[in-house]
């Protein structure tokens, strides 16, 4: 049978490495790989692809993503660009202006380093909406910033406790500062108006043409659920899987009500069945163990340090019972559930590794791919556990850089010896560990280059900061898997993730081929062509 697509002209990623030069294509799977006998599949109607050097390689994968609240916020007041307070409450303003009849300001994605101690205050933007109320995550949705308003309709004022999960920050008199930390946002997170079914399932396709663009074929959406009033995407992946509008293959991790127990796991049996359709499946649960560093809520195993690095009284948060952990984790792996972590301090990614131990005595051997995202301090001596247990490192590598958030927020209140233990991506691997790779995005970009290049560089793309842990770098080959052949293990996609005789043809052509230039112009290249079971789903206007 002669071929549907021959990629011809250019360097091919094979998982032995580029060597390849020709790949043929037929209906939606790859049917040959090599070089120029390759061509001999070529017929009349195939579509040949000159690649003039450029890089073919196997579509990328994010592990770790939530596309419908970041499609959402694109259309509301999109506050990722801005790095300074004026910046900030300027297009905060601006945004106000544009949309009078909106009821609420309603966006996100500031940064925390723009404001003093990163919890901006509550008369900062009563100055630019006085009116309305506003609520707006900060870039790591594990806080968010409110106005007057919003906390006068919520009911919250210095006599309102904070919440188990939560803080509320509080001025030097006691007053609510105008910052909801972790389990408190969703005191006003509540009350904000839903969006609508065609309002998630147009983010969706947003999202999705924004992750096409970038090469992204396929991805695992961590939170398929409600949580501090984050709509809940599962009727839009239903619905798009249905309709066939779902491009990309995607894996839904059911959200863990961290407030329940044992007994919402028949629950998610039926979610997984109701909600799986097409190239959606929902066969994933997420279990968030902790918060964030930046504002304390990160599980230590030792306590945080205070602006004079003095030990203080505070761990950071467990929001599920490390006891009960392992009996959940045990469970959800005998029904075939994977088990995906949210875990970034020491103490929880410990908690996690001994439920996966635990589920591996209890269960025995077993194919579930348990896998922990952030991973953002690991103690040297969970490090090998993971290769043991089978556990994957599912690593964000776009934090792993000196910037004001690691460098004011996060490294002082560590101090030396915890902060050289961040992000262990070199140390993972010499361990023999896996990894799988992902953005988090909205949290940060989506696009895998940047993360290939921070990977690889440890510095930010663009950046004149120092190597942040320099011993902690990967090779271009090996961070290029992670975003590949790892996150498809992760995903489940074994027929993915490489290009191989016999695979799905997701593909990838770049506009040039990084392995030829120097580590530090990886972020440069472009995503030119991207394809899903051979069908074109981006291309960019030059390609």
């Amino acid at each position: 049978m002669h071929a549907d697509l021959l990629f011809t002209g250019g360097p091919v990623l094979t998982p032995e490495g580029r060597t390849a030069s020709a790949v043929a294509v037929t209906g939606d799977r790859i049917t040959a790989v090599g070089h120029d006998e390759v061509h001999e599949l070529a017929g009349p109607r195939t579509q040949v692809v000159d690649l003039a050097g450029r890089l073919l390689l196997p579509g990328f994968q994010d592990a770790h993503v939530h596309p419908v609240p970041a499609g959402l916020e694109l259309t509301q007041c999109d506050l990722t660009g801005t790095r300074t307070a004026d910046e900030t409450l300027a297009a905060v303003r601006a945004y106000a202006a544009a949309h009078p009849q909106r009821e609420w300001i309603l966006g996100g994605g500031w940064s925390m380093e723009a404001f003093e101690g990163g919890t901006p205050t509550k008369e900062l933007l009563d100055a630019v909406v006085p009116d309305r109320p506003v609520y707006l995550p900060n870039r790591d949705h594990h806080g968010a910033w409110v106005n007057s308003r919003a906390l006068e309709l919520a009911g919250i004022t210095r006599d309102t406790p904070d919440p188990a999960d939560g803080r509320i920050e509080r001025d030097a008199s006691g007053e609510p500062s105008g910052t909801l930390q972790e389990g408190a946002m969703q005191l006003v997170g509540r009350l904000t108006p839903p969006a609508t079914a065609a309002d998630r399932l147009a983010a969706l396709l947003h999202a999705q043409r924004h992750l096409h663009a970038l090469g992204i074929t396929a991805w695992q959406d961590a939170l398929v659920g409600d949580f501090l009033g984050m709509d809940d995407p599962s009727d839009a992946y239903r619905t798009a899987a249905q309709d066939g509008s779902l491009t990309a293959r995607v894996v839904g991790a059911l959200w863990w009500d961290r407030e329940r127990g044992a007994e919402q796991i028949p629950e998610l049996v039926e979610r997984r069945a109701a909600l799986s359709h097409g190239r959606f499946r929902a066969g994933s649960v997420k279990l968030m163990l902790d918060g964030v560093a930046e504002n304390g809520t990160a599980a230590l195993l030792d306590p945080y340090l205070d602006n004079c690095g003095c030990t203080t009284a505070n761990r950071g948060n467990s929001f599920i019972d490390p006891q009960q952990l392992p009996l959940y984790v045990t469970e959800l792996d005998a029904l075939g559930f994977q088990c995906h972590f949210h875990a970034l301090g020491d103490r929880a990614v410990r908690d996690a590794l001994d439920a996966i131990e635990a589920a591996r005595a209890a269960n025995g051997p077993s194919d579930t791919r348990p896998h922990l995202a952030h991973l953002q301090v690991v103690h040297p001596e969970d490090v090998p556990r993971f290769a043991r247990l089978g556990a994957t490192a599912n690593i964000q590598p776009l934090w792993a850089a000196h910037e004001p958030q690691m460098d004011e927020l996060t490294i002082p209140f560590l101090g030396p010896e915890r902060a050289a233990w961040q992000y262990p991506f070199g140390s993972l691997l010499r361990s023999g560990a896996r990894l799988a790779a992902g953005s988090d995005w909205p949290v940060s970009s989506p696009d895998p280059l940047q993360g290939i290049h921070v990977a690889v560089n440890r510095v930010e793309p663009g950046g004149t900061n120092p190597v942040f842990l320099p011993g902690e770098r990967i090779g271009a080959a090996q961070a290029f898997t992670a975003y590949t052949a790892g996150s498809a293990y992760v995903n489940g996609l074994d027929d993915t993730g490489r290009v191989a005789a016999g695979a799905l043809a997701d593909l990838v052509v770049l506009d040039r081929d990084p392995f030829a230039g120097p580590a530090e112009a990886i972020a440069e290249a472009k995503v030119a062509l991207t394809y899903v079971g051979g069908q074109v789903v981006y291309a960019a206007h030059e390609a």
